[in-house]
């Protein structure tokens, strides 16, 4: 017994030795990637996920209004629900496991072209930009919304390592987040559109009938 719990504890430590080695191995050669082009890319494509993934349901928001398309309402808040919960599941699991930044841990092997002031597991550039391009790709299932939505989202988790601000596990574990979050809101969102739509509508309707 105490042979197989030895070996088995040998096999795990192997095992977690050889992900570590993959993750840090796979980072050095991406953030290693320092052409002009791949590095102008790399920073467009980083800091334009905070800007696509709230524009996206705002400006859906607001063509909802012009158009007074109840519709449109529920696509916005159905994507922006989703890229709060995104959000806010990758900064509670940040703070909760504490990675350190990739390059604070080896800082021989990776150069950061930015800094961040947060935990590095996971990724929350890449689970709000994977978090919107999914609810994006529901909503409207045309290959002319999949296909740049799915270019983009995997752009920024590209971006993130080759800023050397991330391991490819925190990508990983942003983009598995946020299209978890993006399919799980699908069914939160049948009650959230009932308690904001239909009681509106009966409200309505009373308003009508009492006149």
């Amino acid at each position: 017994m105490k042979r197989f719990l030895s070996v088995l504890l040998l096999f795990i430590c192997t095992l977690t030795l050889s992900a570590q080695n993959w993750d840090i191995n796979t980072l050095h050669t991406i953030n290693s990637w320092n052409g002009r082009g791949i590095r102008n890319y790399s920073k467009v494509m980083s800091k334009s996920a905070p800007y696509i993934s709230i524009g996206v349901p705002a400006v859906i928001a607001a063509c909802g209004a012009f158009k007074k398309d109840t519709k449109l309402y529920q696509d916005a808040i159905y994507i922006g629900s989703s890229l709060a919960e995104a959000f806010v599941v990758t900064y509670a699991l940040k703070y909760m496991i504490d990675r350190e930044r990739p390059y604070l841990k080896y800082p021989d092997r990776v150069h950061p072209y930015s800094h961040e002031s947060s935990p590095s597991f996971p990724s929350s550039h890449t689970a709000v930009a994977f978090s919107v391009a999914t609810s994006l790709s529901i909503t409207y299932p045309k290959w002319y919304v999949i296909a740049p939505s799915a270019i983009w989202a995997c752009s920024v988790g590209f971006s993130r390592m080759n800023e050397g601000v991330h391991y490819p596990s925190d990508v990983i574990a942003g983009a598995v987040i946020g299209s978890g979050c993006a399919v799980v809101n699908i069914y939160v969102n049948r009650w959230l559109n009932r308690w904001l739509f239909e009681g509106k509508k009966r409200n309505q309707a009373d308003v009508a009938w009492s006149f």
